[in-house]
């Protein structure tokens, strides 16, 4: 009995071996037992819109080529309905974002650009995708970050240095400053993915008003993460609207919305400025052009940026007479 028990457990126990199936085409297991390679999520690069990621309404997209001439992804091509729901966004979080404080506006964008700063390496990544050097992507987020900053402590001295007390000849007292405009359509340079983007935004937001932007066609992939470093920060939905698409098919309905107050076009060329100017004047709204021609010199900003989406509110305040001067107003 014992020699029986001290066999059994001298012999070994083997464990069965599990063959991982892979799948052929058709979904079906092949019957091959060599370890499948793992498949990448790829990244969906959406519209952003009231602080969301929809899909385009339209179901189509595009695909730019990278550096080696072949497609980098698939890109949402947004339509005329997503500029119009774009409008419905920003035009609800003008009230919200105006009526912030000069300084609380200022903490926002300190904080994205904190975010941009933490999400750098990602930015210099799909700027080379686009054909950058490393160098050169390396350079072109720095700057964008600093722009941002820079902005981002304007937020609360452009009213004091541009507000003025204007001398009266009567009994009044007269001061201007300045106010938002509303709901601004930007159509973001196609030379650079992400310093004209952010150089062409934030003076914009920063002076209170509120955006829907048309991102480099042949460079968008920047533009989206730009919009995620938006949702993730403290950034109310609908101050910033990010749309990708075609130029020539954007660019009229853009203009052409009676619910923009100005729109900001960068490298408009001759036939653009036409049919900008046309459109806008069904409801006045100013349409502005950057002279910039390379968004990393210092041209590319400056806190004058700001006034080209401000209005200017004139006060006049009667002064109550001293003794002796009648009194009353």
């Amino acid at each position: 009995m014992k020699s029986l028990v001290s066999q059994c457990m001298s012999k070994t126990i083997t464990k069965p071996t599990i063959a991982k199936a892979t799948l052929n085409g058709n979904g079906h297991t092949n019957g091959s037992t060599t370890k499948a390679a793992r498949l990448p999520v790829m990244k969906t690069y959406k519209i952003f819109i009231g602080g969301k990621f929809p899909r385009t309404e339209s179901g189509r997209y595009y695909q730019p080529k990278g550096a080696d001439g072949k497609p980098l992804a698939n890109i949402c091509r947004s339509s005329r309905k997503d500029v119009r729901d774009a409008v419905l966004a920003a035009r609800g979080a003008v009230s919200g974002w105006a009526g912030r404080s000069a300084f609380n506006r200022g903490q926002i964008l300190y904080r994205i650009g904190e975010m941009l700063e933490g999400r750098s390496a990602q930015f210099v990544h799909e700027l080379m995708l686009h054909g950058a050097t490393q160098k050169q992507a390396e350079s072109e987020v720095a700057m964008a970050i600093d722009r941002w900053v820079h902005y981002a402590g304007w937020c609360d001295k452009y009213q004091a240095v541009f507000s003025s007390v204007n001398p009266t000849n009567s009994s009044h007292f007269n001061f201007s400053v300045q106010e938002p405009t509303g709901v601004v359509g930007i159509m973001a340079p196609d030379t650079t993915g992400l310093l004209g983007l952010v150089s062409m935004i934030a003076p914009v937001i920063t002076g209170g008003n509120t955006c829907l932007v048309i991102a480099s066609e042949s460079k968008p992939l920047p533009a989206v993460t730009f919009a995620e470093v938006l949702a993730t920060s403290d950034l109310p939905g609908g101050v910033v609207n990010l749309m990708t698409g075609q130029r020539k098919e954007l660019l009229k309905p853009l203009v052409a919305h009676m619910d923009i107050n100005a729109v900001v076009v960068a490298d408009a060329s001759k036939e653009e400025r036409v049919m900008l100017e046309t459109e806008a004047i069904c409801n006045l709204k100013r349409v502005v052009y950057p002279k910039v021609s390379d968004w990393s010199t210092e041209a590319g900003q400056s806190p004058y940026f700001i006034l080209d989406t401000q209005e200017v509110k004139t006060t006049w305040h009667p002064i109550e007479r001293g003794q002796g001067g009648g009194g009353g107003y």
